[in-house]
This record gives structure tokens, sequence and C-alpha cells, in this order.
């Protein structure tokens, strides 16, 4: 049994405990060092340097996640669940649907959503409740954003989330160790140039039908 799995039964047969503030604070500290190396390196990343990043002992990391199979399931959920927010956020806060549109996908930048691809590999449950919870709030958070922007006419038609979503993501994460300083500075730039083209009126015609999330899922 792996230690998600584990993890998923122990909360069926009885409430997890309370994590004091401090022992909370250094989960979500590994969670956002984890999310930052496996960009920058790939899943693979040691964990001693996840612990260096956050700033813990490796036993505290150790406390917190069984092993990497772990880890990772919480960084996929973290950054799943912070995208959400993102997009949901500016769908409610911005008077232009467009603008809402071109705030989400810049913010999606922040929360490493290019992580999420080298994340999801065969070791990973995709089914984990967790998961399929997460990834359902997510996808309908931008549905509704590319939605707004479509109904308004500021959108154009033949582009679906499949396309949108894997645009950011390649558009997002870097060679693995590649360590380019600079590279956030570039990310937004290029996304700028690629909101641009998602403009209407359309002025090519795209290659090809839209994906959609379900068509990337049955490719993976």
């Amino acid at each position: 049994m792996t230690a998600v799995a584990a993890c998923a039964k122990s909360g069926k047969q009885g409430q997890q405990p309370r994590l004091r503030a401090d022992a909370l604070r250094n989960r979500e500290r590994i969670i956002a060092a984890a999310r930052e190396t496996m960009v920058e390196f790939g899943a693979e990343v040691p964990l001693d340097e996840i612990a260096r990043r956050a700033g813990v002992g490796n036993a505290t990391l150790y406390r917190h996640f069984a092993d990497r199979l772990e880890l990772i399931h919480h960084v996929t959920l973290s950054v799943m669940s912070r995208t959400a927010d993102r997009a949901e956020s500016a769908l409610a806060e911005e008077s232009d649907a467009f603008q809402a549109l071109r705030r989400f996908v810049h913010a999606a930048v922040e929360e490493r959503i290019g992580a999420l691809c080298p994340l999801l590999s065969d070791g990973i449950d995709r089914d984990h409740p967790d998961l399929l919870a997460a990834r359902g709030r997510l996808e309908a958070a931008v549905e509704a954003v590319m939605g707004a922007a479509r109904d308004s006419g500021q959108l154009r038609t033949d582009i679906a989330v499949g396309d949108l979503m894997v645009a950011v993501t390649q558009l997002t994460r870097p060679l693995p160790g590649s360590g380019c300083p600079d590279f956030d500075q570039f990310v937004h730039r290029h996304l700028q140039l690629f909101l641009d083209g998602l403009q209407a009126p359309a002025r090519s015609e795209l290659p090809g039908a839209a994906a959609t999330l379900d068509d990337l899922r049955r490719r993976s």
C-alpha cells in the first residue's frame, strides 16, 4: 500500500489530528519548496534539497510525508487548489471578462501550473478521490473564466480549455536544470503574446479541432 493510499485509508477510519501552527507552517513550506524544485529539476529532485529549500531538516520532511509519492500527491493538490482559487478570484473581481482571463493565465504561472504534467507520472494514482475533486474544481473554474470571455465576444470560439491549459503548461515549464535566472520575466512576455492571439476576431484558422480536457486525458 502506498503512503497516499494509507493516508486515505486512515482518514476514513478516524479524524486526522489537527496540526499545530508551527507544524502547519512547516508543511506548507515543504510543499511550496517541492513545487519550486520540481519545476526546476523534475519530480526526481532529491528530497534533502527540498528540505533545504524549505528551511527544515530531513526528519521534519519525513514526519509530514512518508515518501516521494505522498509529497507529490500533496504538491499536485496544492497546485490545483491554488490555481482554481486564482481562476475564481479573477472571474469574481474583474469587470472585463477577457481581463479576467488574462489575470488568471498570468496567475497560473505564479502557482507553477507547469509542474503538474511531470508530477502526474505513472506512480501517481490519478483517480484518487482527492485528485478527482481538485481536478473537477479546477476544470470548472477555468471553464467559467473562458466561458465568460467567449460570451462577451472577446475570446475566439475555436479553442477549448484543453488548448489553453496545454499552452500555458508548455510556456511556463523551463527545461529541468536550465537554471535560467530571468525565466519568469520571459514567461509573462510570451504569455502576453499568446493571450493576444486568443482574442476575437481570430486572425487565422487553426488546424485540427479544439482540445477539451477529456481529449487530453484520453491521449495520456
